[in-house]
């Protein structure tokens, strides 16, 4: 068992305070924002060379280190603080523990990561297709169509997976970013001798010398120290620097001054220090596995495209296998049944929709980077939108990260300057306020940096890089705005003074007196006082006011330390102001002793204060009211002060009630005895954190305002898990090294591009550019503009999918020629679709955008059952009828009527391309082109033929040389001889099919009874086709359907193929149509589309690109031969527009009743919105 340790007494370190902190005061100062932000210990196993197992790193858990005294210390760390370890000692340690480095995280090889965008559903389905393709063509290999398919598919699913990888692909940098704090060589000290080795090889006990300059190498317990300070803005993220000490002054380890800590900078002093962790035992260490075991969280956007492929490719395989099935059930042959399966599963999955996502995800960034927001992770922008709760840091993203002159006291009275929340009421012109300008001008040495001054003269005051700490830059920057201070400085040069040190905490400076000279009072010296209040008022005994000097009375002093609770109740950092103008024994020549005073250290006036605090963005409190407007819970965690973080909530309206406390010193009651059902808000310090269970944790973030100060790391995952927990969307900003492991387990991190940094912009999925919150909210109605957007895009995408599945889908079932192929899917989904969905991610948002609530992604999803209703089974069936209606017209215009085609192709004949399947088709008409009402095929299997093929057992209807009349009009073939074996046999069927229909040929014949009499087919001899190489009809016909009546023709495999072609050509011109019907529907979910207008450039455009891709596709002869398109009459280019028209017109009834609902409560409206606002 580990020795025990002796630890400090909690009453010593609290006298201890007392001894350095006299008044509440500096108390505040103390737990300024300089101060670290951890409330708890970290971790640290009690035998300090023990390196067991696996460390919780959400514990908080405890150092002991600089708790003890040094010889202690050193004592359970076997080392000398003099000489150091010994050598030996030195290199065991480091082969048994390891160098002082931090552990590289796991990464994903990038082609792994390229391997996986082939493993989606869709990218599965897509290649399963291409496969059945390559199959199919190597049983049918006289048929190219299946390579085609196939080569098109892959083609697809490669490019699409290119495209996503690229846009998705980073290289994971954050643990080198870690590893650049680490400097390369350290000093030591080992056998009593000063060495230089690499910071990699130091080990626990070492004893390392840290000067100016210097990173820290590991975390050091400080043994001697000649005035350390150090900056611990890249773990805090605040920038002033901080002293050290040798002893403990908190038991907190990051509150103590007395250990320093890796990766953090030396920038004044010199100082020795014994190693006590190292590499990953480190706090960087420990926040650095933080941010690496923290897995990133799924995007809502991720979780909704999973959700929605997962459902369209159950879909596309269960219809496809289901038909696959009827199809065999019904005889169709193996490979036929592929080529529908592989249609099917086309037809369901929308090839363009994941590019069509990433590129109007792309285009949402381009436009958020014009708002000063980069997004690192596409997918990011949309989770903004959907965003329930932000966790915000305070410093530089509500405030502007600049300490800034809040509040003065002068005439004993509190005036306020120009703020965010507030107008300056303090008057420059009043005698008491312009002493307190000309201390607060000429005591301070803080100066605007002077190369930066000549390279950028016209830069703003505020924007000014400046030389001195972060209180006399505020000072300085409050008097610049007032008037020139180097100016001022010069007319009242210094002559002498004390430089501000932590013992006395304030500074003296003595200068010429300009306003009394200006006063006939020339060569008077006037000193300044400037420092922490109370030990200014100490010294101090008169006051200035209104009516001139006065004594300093018990009244005043109250009066004085009502304005400083006031200040420090908002956590303020407050200055006093005294002076004391000189006797004239006191000249400019006169040796002035700075040691040992030989000059009045009493007797001062008092004549004001002045507050500083870090203040709020000027468009912080409006983005904070926005967002709530919106519903977002905006909640405070940040490692600073309670008090401060409290004041500046309140000012941003994070708080805009009481808390428990305030309603409790309100009422004079305990805290306990307030009813916390009435508390709204609370502020809950790190140091409550640790004890909170998952109860606890539910009634802390059951208040609408949160507060979270002094935070750690730890702490702040824990903050965002819990959020996580109660079903919060959840951001988190934060600038700091420390921020990291929160900003990569939030659903979306947002770090700061100006102060942040590097780790923590790593870790982000998107980055402020300009630090400022109120940025945020471009952020989150961006986001909810690019949902709107892509539900948009999907919904006009899967509009298409109806029309696209039935042709297959009635093709199986009823056995109609097929109405839209594969091919002219793809012409769809990755041609004339793909920019009208893009053109959609241009919208602009509608009017209550930011007045909606955040979407549940748990039940509001991208795709959810009212879009796939919307685009299935209302727009999606009108586009099917649509193109059913157009695809029948062009049969029954080109002589097959709609009743003649159900069963017509169930053996998949028509229009074959297997030779041995060639059949002959016969129509008859009721005349000559006219109207059909029937049709069979010239087939052994049909009934009315037995006899004919029972006579003529060798007949063969696979003419080669025979082509009749084609429907296009193209020139027949000649018959050639009689004596040619295949006329013959021709001439033999056209004269059985007269018999058995009992009409005539619809085209001029010819037989022994003479011309065009129908008598000719049931008289002996040959009955010869004359129209079919004239093009005569028969002019004889009786018009009619009844016996005798009518005609018949008769449609070779050529002429089918012409007429199906041209009915699948205007399919896919009907479902153009209907789409750009379509567009401008999907364009608003709500809004009537003549309220919103079409100022959409893209999406005209869009459209002007859908006319002429069809327009290419129907009359470019050399594209005929690869889409399978032909060209088509002007007439049948309309039938699909009153479709259009009645689409547009049946959207705008419907959000008509819904916006009825939704203003004066129509039951119908109301009916509406919640069964089809999708």
């Amino acid at each position: 068992m580990a020795t025990p340790v002796a630890i400090v007494p909690d009453g010593a370190i609290e006298a201890a305070k007392r001894q350095r902190a006299p008044n509440e005061l500096e108390m505040a100062r103390q737990y300024s924002e300089t101060s670290a932000r951890v409330s708890q210990a970290l971790e640290r196993k009690e035998d300090p060379e023990a390196k067991g197992g696996p460390v919780d790193l959400k514990k908080e858990v405890e150092m002991w280190e600089h708790k003890v005294s040094v010889e202690e210390m050193c004592s359970r760390l076997a080392t000398d603080p003099v000489n150091g370890l010994s050598s030996a000692e030195a290199k065991a340690r480091l082969e048994r523990n390891g160098p002082n480095v931090l552990s590289p995280p796991k990464v994903t090889p990038w082609y792994v990561k390229l391997i996986l965008q082939f493993t989606n559903f869709f990218a599965v389905l897509l290649q399963l297709a291409s496969v059945l393709c390559f199959i199919g063509f190597g049983l049918e290999p006289e048929s190219k169509d299946n390579l085609y398919l196939g080569i098109i598919l892959y083609v697809v699913v490669i490019v699409t997976a290119l495209f996503t990888f690229a846009q998705e692909f980073k290289s994971e940098k954050t643990m080198e970013k870690f590893a650049n704090f680490l400097p390369p060589q350290t000093v030591v000290t080992r056998d009593g001798k000063v060495l230089e080795v690499p910071a990699r090889d130091l080990v626990v006990g070492d004893l390392c010398d840290v000067k100016l300059g210097d990173k820290i190498p590991a975390d050091l317990r400080m043994v001697s120290n000649q005035k350390l300070k150090v900056d611990n803005s890249p773990l805090t993220g605040e920038s002033e620097p901080i002293g050290r000490t040798i002893d403990c002054t908190d038991a907190n380890p990051l509150e103590t001054k007395n250990l320093s800590f890796f990766g953090t900078l030396a920038v004044d002093g010199t100082a020795q220090g014994v190693v006590v962790n190292t590499g990953d035992d480190t706090v960087f260490g420990r926040i650095a596995g933080l941010a690496a075991g923290s897995s990133s969280e799924t995007t809502t956007l991720q979780k909704d495209i999973h959700h929605f492929v997962i459902i369209i490719s159950a879909v596309a395989i269960f219809l496809g296998i289901s038909f696959f099935v009827i199809g065999l059930a019904k005889g169709t042959d193996i490979i036929s049944n592929i080529v529908f399966c592989i249609g099917i599963i086309v037809a369901n999955v929308p090839e363009g929709l994941l590019a069509t996502v990433t590129v109007s995800l792309t285009l949402s960034a381009q436009r958020m980077s014009k708002k000063n927001v980069l997004v690192k992770k596409l997918e990011a922008v949309e989770t903004m939108g959907s965003t329930t709760c932000i966790c915000s840091d305070k410093t530089g993203t509500l405030t502007q990260n600049r300490m800034t002159i809040v509040h003065l006291v002068y005439d004993l009275e509190l005036h306020t300057t120009k703020g965010a929340a507030t107008d300056a009421t303090f008057d420059s012109n009043n005698p008491c306020y312009k002493d307190l300008f000309y201390i607060a001008c000429n005591c301070g040495k803080a100066t605007f940096d002077a190369k930066e001054m000549e390279d950028f003269p016209d830069r703003s005051v505020d924007e000014r890089k400046v030389n001195g700490d972060a209180s006399e830059a505020g000072i300085l920057k409050f008097c610049e705005k007032i008037q020139p201070v180097e100016t001022y400085r010069k007319a009242n040069p210094q002559v002498s003074g004390i430089p501000f040190n932590s013992t006395n905490k304030f500074m003296i400076t003595i200068n010429e007196d300009s306003v009394a000279a200006a006063a006939g009072v020339p060569d008077r010296l006037r000193m300044c006082i400037k420092g922490a209040p109370e030990r200014v008022v100490d010294r101090c005994a008169n006051a200035l006011s209104s009516g001139g000097v006065v004594p300093m009375s018990p009244e005043i002093r109250e009066k004085i330390n009502e304005h400083l609770a006031f200040m420090m109740e908002r956590g303020e950092r407050v200055l006093g102001f005294a002076q004391l103008p000189l006797d004239a024994s006191f000249t400019r020549d006169f040796e002035f002793d700075t040691e040992d005073p030989n000059f009045p250290m009493e007797g001062f006036t008092f004549v004001g204060l002045m507050a500083l605090l870090d203040p709020p963005r000027e468009a912080v409190p409006g983005a904070v009211a926005t967002c709530q407007s919106a519903g977002i819970k905006v909640v405070m965690v940040t490692g600073d002060h309670p008090a401060t973080a409290k004041s500046i909530a309140k000012q941003v309206n994070i708080i805009r009630d009481p808390t428990a406390e305030d309603v409790a010193r309100e009422r004079g009651i305990p805290v306990d005895e307030v009813d916390r059902a009435e508390i709204k808000s609370i502020v809950v310090p790190g140091s409550q954190i640790k004890d909170l269970e998952e109860a606890d944790w539910d009634r802390v973030l059951a208040h609408e305002q949160i507060v979270f100060a002094r935070t750690s790391p730890q702490q702040k995952l824990i903050i965002v898990e819990n959020n996580q927990r109660l079903n919060h969307i959840v951001a988190v900003t934060g600038d700091g090294v420390n921020d990291s492991p929160a900003l990569k387990k939030a659903n979306i991190g947002v770090a700061m591009g100006i102060a942040g940094s590097d780790v923590s912009k790593e870790a982000a999925d998107m980055i402020l550019l300009d630090d400022n919150f109120a940025s945020i909210v471009a952020g989150v109605e961006e986001g909810r503009l690019i949902f709107d957007n892509l539900k948009k895009s999907i919904a006009y995408t899967l509009t298409s999918n109806i029309p696209e599945i039935t042709p297959f889908l009635t093709f199986i079932v009823i056995g109609v020629p097929l109405p839209l192929t594969t091919f002219l899917i793809l012409c769809i989904d990755l041609g004339t679709d793909m920019l009208p969905a893009i053109s959609l991610a241009y919208e602009e948002a509608e009017s209550d955008i930011m007045r909606r609530p955040p979407r549940d992604a748990r039940v509001d999803r991208l795709v959810n059952r009212r879009l796939i209703s919307f685009s299935y089974f209302q727009i999606g069936v009108i586009q099917a009828l649509a193109g059913f209606f157009t695809y029948l017209v062009v049969f029954n215009d080109y002589g097959l009527a709609p009743e003649t085609l159900p069963g017509l192709d169930t053996d998949t004949t028509f229009s074959t391309h297997q030779s041995e399947d060639e059949r002959w088709l016969w129509a008859e008409r009721v005349r000559p082109l006219g109207r059909s009402f029937g049709a069979d095929w010239f087939r052994r299997e049909t009934d009315v033929l037995s006899r004919f093929f029972e006579v003529n057992p060798n007949f063969n209807a696979e003419f080669e040389r025979v082509s009749p009349q084609l429907a296009s009009g193209a020139s027949p073939e000649s018959l050639g001889a009689d004596t040619d074996v295949e006329a013959i046999q021709y001439n033999a069927m056209f004269k059985e099919i007269g018999r058995v229909t009992g009409r005539p040929s619809c085209r001029a014949f010819t037989c022994g009874l003479g011309d065009n009499d129908a008598a000719c087919f049931t008289s002996p001899g040959t009955v010869t086709d004359l129209g079919i190489n004239t093009g005569d009809v028969n002019p004889l016909v009786v018009e009619g359907d009844g016996p005798g009546q009518g005609c018949f023709d008769i449609w070779t495999r050529e002429e089918q193929d012409e007429i199906i072609k041209r009915a699948q050509t205007s399919f896919l011109v009907s479902i153009v149509v209907v789409q750009i019907g379509g567009i401008f529907i999907c364009k608003t979910r709500l809004l009537s589309l003549f309220t919103q207008g079409v100022k959409n450039k893209v999406l005209i455009a869009g459209v002007i690109q859908e006319i002429v891709l069809i327009a290419l596709l129907v009359y470019v002869p050399f594209l005929h031969d690869v889409f399978g398109t032909r060209n088509l009459r002007a007439v049948h280019l309309l039938p699909a527009i009153p479709f259009a028209i009645f689409i547009i017109f049946y959207d705008e009834t419907r959000k008509f009743f819904m916006r009825r609902g939704d203003r004066n409560g129509n039951k119908l409206g109301k009916w509406l919105r919640y069964n089809t606002y999708w």
